[in-house]
Order: structure tokens, then C-alpha cells, then sequence
């Protein structure tokens, strides 16, 4: 599975990433339309992503409707979600490589593949769950495009963690769950890409 073959090359891919500048991975706080907080035919309201978000993490979901709420409270409805995995590690810089699949209401599910590096004191590495909520997502094709990390948007309870990422006004919600669950000082950002690649710039 490529997964397993990528999660068992992170380590080692993780050491070339020292000498990357962390200036070039921050975002300011995005110029963004207001959230949208009414349902629409084409977003997901809080009960239907949790329940989804149930369906996929299983019994470690405990946390999750918290998690969610948060960043319904934050960012509005999402119009999209992504469901997959990932495999990451980092001493001071590291990679995140991960696959899963998009969903949307009004144009159907696509799959997707995402890669990215990340700076900060996040000692360790994991496996995790992913759910990722997107936010003002044009197209489906619009997801293939690098996402820079918001920096101070990271957010950790009940065993699982957020984060957000932006690009062209979309935004970008990862929830992790997993062994290794970590969320320093990370800055980085993530590359979603059509097909599998290990090259995360």
C-alpha cells in the first residue's frame, strides 16, 4: 500500500527538510468572506459531520463533537470534507504525507493525496485518522493547490487536534486523531495533488 510504504520512509525523508526557511511557510490571518453559519443545500451542517466523523474514527471519536464545534464556531459550514490518513514525522523539520478521499453535496467525491513539510518543535511521529472540513471550495479541482498553515490556529481537546490552512480563500480544517498525536510549533503547509508523489514542494 503506498501508505505503508511512505509512513516507513518519513524518518529518513525528515532529515532533508533541515534547512528549509520557516519564513516561507507562515500565513497572516487570511482576508476571508464571512463565515457561512445558515445550511445550505450544498454545506454540511454539525450533526452530519459528526456523524460521519464517528462512522470513520470509531471508538476513539469521544472528543470529536467538540472539536467540531469549534470549528464550526470559527470557520462557518464547510462545503466539503476530506476523509483519509496520513503518516508524519518531525524533529524540528519533518513531512506529512497522507491520501483520502473529498466529498462534496453538489459534485460528487474525489480523491485526493496531499504532502507537505512542517517546521516547529514537534518531536515524534504518528499514523493518524484524518478529517479534514473545507471551507469556500470553488470546484472540486480547486483542492490541488499548496495550503499555508494559519498561524495561532491550532486547537487540541479530548484526543484530537485542529489546525487550519488557506489558499485563494479556501480554507483548509485538518482533525487529527492518532498514536503520536502532535501539535507543537508547527508551521508548515500541505500540497494536495491528484496522484500519489513524494515530492512535498
Amino acid at each position: 500500500m503506498i501508505f505503508a510504504s511512505r509512513l516507513a520512509a518519513v524518518a529518513l525523508a525528515a532529515l532533508m527538510c533541515w534547512t528549509m526557511p520557516a519564513s516561507a511557510q507562515q500565513a497572516p490571518p487570511p482576508q476571508l468572506p464571512p463565515p457561512q453559519r445558515q445550511p445550505t443545500p450544498n454545506t454540511y451542517g454539525p450533526d452530519e459531520l459528526v456523524n460521519a466523523g464517528h462512522k470513520f474514527f470509531g471508538n476513539v471519536s469521544r472528543g470529536l463533537a467538540s472539536v467540531i464545534e469549534r470549528a464550526v464556531s470559527q470557520w462557518g459550514l464547510p462545503n466539503g470534507y476530506v476523509l483519509g490518513e496520513e503518516g508524519s514525522g518531525a524533529f524540528v523539520a519533518g513531512l506529512r504525507y497522507g491520501e483520502g478521499t473529498l466529498y462534496t453535496k453538489n459534485a460528487g467525491d474525489l480523491r485526493v493525496y496531499w504532502q507537505g513539510p512542517s517546521v516547529g518543535f514537534d518531536w515524534g511521529g504518528d499514523g493518524a485518522r484524518t478529517m479534514t472540513l473545507v471551507y469556500n471550495l470553488p470546484a472540486t479541482n480547486a483542492i490541488y493547490q499548496r495550503f499555508v498553515g494559519i498561524d495561532g490556529s491550532a486547537y487540541i481537546i479530548g484526543g484530537f487536534g485542529m489546525t487550519a490552512l488557506t489558499a485563494n480563500n479556501i480554507v483548509l480544517v485538518p482533525i487529527r486523531s492518532g498514536i503520536g498525536l502532535r501539535l507543537g510549533a508547527n508551521i508548515g503547509y500541505l500540497k494536495f495533488t491528484p496522484r500519489a508523489t513524494w515530492n512535498p514542494f
